[in-house]
């Protein structure tokens, strides 16, 4: 989010906030503005009319979502249409703009003909009322990851992407000798898609609550935490959206500070701490070894204090509405080991694979006969887990490093600690040593984290690995 955006979410919220003495109205408050920020946010895209189809693409993954995850006989359809026909009539309403500038109003770029849009809103509906109509089995519920998924990889992995702008500019009738990666650039999907697996696979199991539509597509498209987090959970986002609110000074007192605290760590410190950080331009040219440590202490900050930044807004613009979004950081370069500086790192993040990879993986592997031996197991859990979360950030071989640097340290911190057990009586006998050992962990933990950054900054492993050398002395 801009300054700018950040800014009217603010002005927002606080309208929102004043109306709160109306829940119905603070409902469908949150319910429409978060249909509009989709739009809003979503940045231009070279590709004709695509920055008002993605975000469409969106608003019909999230009504099918809700179709397939609620069971038929609590669909509720006449209660439900209202909000149904909101969400039509807002997107109508905003190919409607195209009549009144030839810029976008809402949107980045002039929406397409209403005709279009009109088709593509029927075709949305019939499709979910298809999948209505049908009783939907447990193989579906997974085609609907499998799908999610797919689109992940597609919009990761370079080569697809661009693959898939050529498509997409055929489509629109444009020179597919330009068709680059960063065409498809849809903003707030990978959020989204992680949401909409939690509901897919909380059906499954029989833990996901009972929502009408509103319900689901605010949780689905919350506007202060679409773009870049936190992950919340349905089942808590609900209790707060159905809880009563009114207008408190100490919560909004709480809500400003965190905003302050976001705006100064992300306009301040973190762009201040860009101008010299760790990119691919300036590590192919810094030479020696202290410039270059300078470069990488300068990014390890730059994308905490911008991530918490961000994650501080979220959670600030949240409370001004009344919707208490999870911790994401809990000061995770303070902590001694890498396990712990993954419990508060991304917490949402790492809350999620653990749900919903690591642990049904670690089950499953170890109901195989014979039984793995447990360093085999260790070594394909965490390996796994943070591979994923590397290619998460994009199909790309610098993500794959990043990944593995990650779940090897994870693998040699579990079997450190396990022979530091023994040692542990002894050395808590010893407070002033037991400090000091604790000081070495935290820097060595740091240090381990700031080199892996080197992986995450950089686009070519070769760029990497020979910032890596001239890190300690080398060439």
């Amino acid at each position: 989010m801009a300054l700018r955006d950040i800014f009217i979410f603010i002005a927002v919220g606080l309208i929102i906030r004043a109306v709160s003495r109306w829940p119905d109205v603070r409902a469908w408050l949150l319910f429409l503005v978060s249909i509009l920020a989709v739009f809003w946010l979503q940045p231009l895209s070279a590709v004709r009319n695509l920055d008002f189809w993605l975000p469409s693409a969106t608003l019909a993954l999230a009504t099918w979502g809700w179709v397939v995850t609620t069971p038929q006989e609590q669909r509720h359809w006449k209660a439900n249409t209202p909000a149904v026909g909101a969400l039509a009539g807002v997107v109508l309403l905003l190919a409607l703009t195209r009549l009144v500038s030839p810029d976008g109003v809402l949107t980045a770029g002039r929406p397409p003909q209403v005709e279009w849009v009109l088709a593509a809103v029927v075709i949305v509906a019939l499709v979910g009322l298809g999948m209505a109509r049908v009783k939907l089995s447990p193989g579906a519920l997974w085609g609907g990851v499998g799908l999610l998924i797919v689109l992940l990889v597609v919009l990761k992995l370079p080569v697809l992407a661009t693959v898939a702008s050529g498509v997409l500019r055929t489509l629109a009738e444009q020179d597919t000798q330009r068709a680059a990666a960063i065409d498809l650039r849809w903003l707030g999907f990978s959020y989204l898609a992680f949401r909409l697996v939690h509901t897919l696979r909380d059906r499954q199991s029989g833990r996901l609550p009972l929502v009408n539509f509103r319900e689901y597509l605010s949780y689905a498209l919350f506007y202060p935490a679409f773009t870049a987090g936190p992950i919340d959970r349905l089942d808590r986002f609900i209790k707060d959206l159905r809880k009563p609110l009114r207008w408190d000074a100490a919560e909004m007192g709480l809500a400003g500070q965190r905003l302050a605290l976001g705006l100064f760590k992300k306009f301040v410190i973190a762009d201040a701490l860009a101008i010299f950080a760790l990119n691919a331009g300036n590590a192919a040219l810094v030479n020696g070894a202290g410039w270059a440590w300078i470069l990488v202490y300068a990014y390890a900050l730059q994308i905490y204090f911008d991530f918490s930044g961000y994650t501080d807004l979220a959670i600030g613009l949240g409370r001004l509405v009344g919707i208490a979004l999870p911790e994401n950081f809990n000061a995770p370069y303070l902590k001694p080991n890498l396990t712990q500086f993954w419990n508060n790192w991304h917490m949402s993040l790492t809350l999620w694979f653990r749900a919903y990879y690591f642990n049904p993986l670690t089950r499953a592997l170890r109901g195989i006969k014979p039984p793995l031996a447990p360093i085999a197991l260790l070594l394909i859990t965490q390996i796994s887990t943070m591979l994923l979360i590397g290619l998460w950030h994009g199909v790309t071989w610098n993500f794959v490093l990043w990944g593995i640097w990650h779940g090897v340290g994870l693998v040699a911190q579990n079997r450190f600690t396990d022979w530091m057990k023994p040692r542990y009586a002894a050395l808590l006998e010893r407070p002033r040593l037991t400090k000091g050992v604790t000081v070495l962990t935290t820097l060595l933990t740091f240090h381990y984290v700031a080199l892996g950054w080197v992986f995450f900054a950089l686009p070519e492993p070769g760029l990497s690995l020979s910032l890596m050398a001239r890190l300690f002395g080398g060439y």
